[in-house]
């Protein structure tokens, strides 16, 4: 049987743009990535803002309908399924945790929704005490449960998303930036309990962010994406360490070093110019406007995505020169 639980083939997802009836325009979020994620696997999503992390993790679990392409999950194409039987085993945690949360709900009822949507529990105390289990899994108490969701801190709002996401015993969780709208010494106790509840009930990941020093310490493997693209896909310590795409060593030389002496002596790679727009997104590749070896060819010919070494993949025409 195969490991995969989660697989997308040539993903598309495209949003109609403000323009003329006559030629409609459409902003290229997503445009033709494959990717694929193995039980109890951590695959990490980095790039700069824009670049459509959050439409692949939401395209996936079908929150939004894919323009094209294939979704599988445990084996099964779901991309045109009825998604009821399958919220139960998908879920996200959002990144902002006070626009995720409904003001005039108690937690306990934001917690509790679930259960009574999929009617997971036996009765008003068996709803309870489940409330009450998810709370205390994710550091909160039971007083907690009659609160509302202004009463709490930005941690604790993010705590009573991951409560909601848990409480129908998912498989696989799109974890969608949860750790950019907290303070930095809340963000390490987060991402430990991701870590933790990875460990106790055998989830599934997948970890976006745009902070490569965050992904690397949770992810199995790392893709980096860029307008719409998937430009390289390897585990985590090939991707930190042998990274070959031009992008992705810029992402990497960008990441905080402890060590003064070290972070003097290291050379940072500055991208010069801004994102391109996804309406009309750079002939050829997409990476060439920004790109110190970029040649005639990059803007004729997209890329290939090929691998180079095990595991490996990255699409560039100059791989040699990065």
């Amino acid at each position: 049987m195969s490991n995969r639980l989660v697989e997308v083939k040539n993903l598309k997802q495209y949003f109609k743009a403000p323009g003329s009836l006559l030629k409609p325009k459409f902003v290229k979020a997503v445009d033709d990535v494959n990717l694929h994620i193995d039980k109890g696997e951590t695959l990490g999503l980095v790039g700069e803002s824009g670049c459509g992390k959050t439409t692949v993790g939401r395209t996936m679990i079908r929150l939004y309908d894919p323009t094209s392409g294939s979704i599988f999950y445990d084996g099964k194409d779901i991309t045109k399924a009825n998604m009821f039987p399958y919220r139960r085993k998908m879920q996200i945690v959002f990144q902002d945790p006070y626009a995720s949360l409904d003001p005039r709900m108690t937690v306990g009822d934001i917690v509790g929704e679930a259960l009574d949507i999929h009617r997971l529990a036996s009765g008003k105390k068996d709803r309870n005490e489940r409330i009450i289990r998810l709370l205390d899994r994710v550091g909160l108490n039971s007083e907690h449960a009659n609160r509302y969701p202004h009463e709490f801190s930005g941690g604790q709002r993010q705590r009573i998303g991951i409560a909601r996401a848990l409480a129908v015993d998912p498989e696989f969780l799109v974890c969608d930036e949860p750790i950019s709208a907290l303070d930095v010494s809340i963000q390490a106790q987060i991402v430990n309990m991701f870590e933790d509840l990875q460990r106790d009930l055998g989830l599934t990941y997948l970890f976006i962010a745009h902070d490569l020093s965050v992904v690397k310490h949770i992810s199995n493997r790392i893709g980096v994406m860029y307008l719409g693209k998937i430009v390289e896909l390897a585990d985590n310590y090939e991707l930190i360490f042998h990274s070959v795409h031009p992008y992705t060593k810029s992402l990497i030389s960008a990441i905080p070093v402890a060590d003064p002496v070290k972070s003097r002596e290291r050379q940072r790679i500055i991208l010069e110019g801004d994102v391109p727009s996804p309406l009309n997104p750079p002939s050829g590749c997409r990476f060439r406007t920004r790109c110190r070896y970029a040649t005639d060819i990059c803007a004729q010919k997209e890329p290939d995505f090929t691998q180079v070494a095990s595991g490996h993949f990255a699409a560039c025409h100059h791989l040699g020169l990065a």
